[in-house]
């Protein structure tokens, strides 16, 4: 008669081999596959097939340090779950240091809540090396950012993101035409007006137009009544210039100009937006220049990885359970598929 002793195939109590385990992990992380999916195929449940992925995701981050090596952090947040008990935000920190190599970002790590407070905590609890390593962090408009890392990270540049300086001016343009418009005929614009019928060629990069649309926003910015109009968008395409051109020092010399012919009270007199947009770029103007100098300091990769998390929740159908949500965050977003794959 032959025995064998087949305990070494399984961890703990589970009834799943580490084999079938490693699997399923490797279906989630590289292939975006559902927990349901894989539970099926193996013919188990699904909430022992989920606890087992989980914990064997972690136990493979767990073997190397994830902060050691990082220099660079982009900060944003989302919602996470939609409900009337709890807190819906969740502050994500993502590695940008990759970048410098051609490598994509990968999510570090998530903490609940939205606040200043929240993204000081997780700051702190990484400890004073982690922090002195950190040279660059990329971040939004939100004011609680900012003083999160001028109070934890008061070494490191503060580079804020061009899509939301662009955002921001693209909102301005839209109010100044709104404006013009209820102005124009006590109510908001339908098809058939122009300041309507222009509002998305008004918002594209001028050199991109089909030559209909140039037609179009030519004729309505060369009328005296819209002024404001012609100003703003003067603005918003500059702005967009100073982002696109090839040489950065020259964009970035471009940018100060810009902010600081907006902070002038003479140049926004004919239009309040614009005033209002001044003072937000000259409040924030180190953060804004500072993407010039400092490559790969966009917080566009966050903002790749917030859409990441958002096709995680749909295909996980929801989460309710933070710490759960995390761990599958990253597994799907994290450097678990660098270690799986080399």
């Amino acid at each position: 008669m032959w025995h064998d002793d087949l305990k070494a195939l399984v961890s703990g109590r589970t009834l799943l081999s580490r084999a079938a385990v490693d699997w399923a992990l490797r279906r989630v992380a590289l292939e975006s596959a559902s927990i349901s999916a894989c539970a099926r195929t193996l013919g188990c449940s699904w909430n022992a097939l989920d606890r087992a992925v989980r914990a064997h995701g972690m136990r493979i981050l767990s073997r190397s340090d994830p902060y050691g090596a990082v220099t660079r952090i982009g900060v944003d947040e989302h919602v996470w779950r939609h409900g009337a008990s709890g807190d819906r935000y969740v502050t994500v920190i993502v590695d940008l240091t990759p970048r410098a190599d051609g490598a994509p970002a990968r999510l570090l790590d998530m903490v609940p809540g939205r606040s200043a407070q929240a993204f000081a905590n997780w700051l702190e609890a990484r400890g004073a090396r982690f922090r002195d390593r950190v040279e660059v962090v990329a971040m939004d408009a939100f004011s609680g950012w900012k003083q999160a890392a001028a109070r934890m990270l008061a070494h490191a540049v503060e580079a804020g993101d061009p899509f939301h300086v662009v955002h921001l001016a693209a909102g301005r343009l839209t109010m100044v035409r709104c404006r013009l418009q209820r102005e124009a005929t006590g109510r908001r614009g339908v098809k058939g007006e122009r300041l309507y019928d222009c509002r998305r060629a008004l918002l594209k990069t001028a050199s991109l137009r089909t030559p209909r649309q140039r037609e179009r926003v030519d004729t309505l910015l060369a009328d005296p009544v819209n002024d404001a109009l012609r100003l703003a968008h003067g603005v918003y395409q500059r702005i967009i210039a100073c982002y696109r051109h090839k040489d950065p020092r020259l964009g970035r010399r471009m940018m100060g100009a810009l902010i600081d012919a907006l902070a002038e009270p003479a140049a926004t007199r004919r239009c309040p937006e614009l005033r209002s947009l001044g003072r937000t770029l000259k409040r924030r103007r180190a953060d804004i220049l500072a993407y010039f100098t400092h490559q790969h300091s966009s917080n566009g990769p966050t903002e790749a990885i917030n859409g990441r998390l958002e096709t995680l929740r749909g295909i996980a159908m929801g989460f309710d359970n933070f710490e759960h949500y995390r761990q599958r965050s990253l597994i799907h977003s994290g450097r678990i598929k660098d270690i799986l794959t080399h």
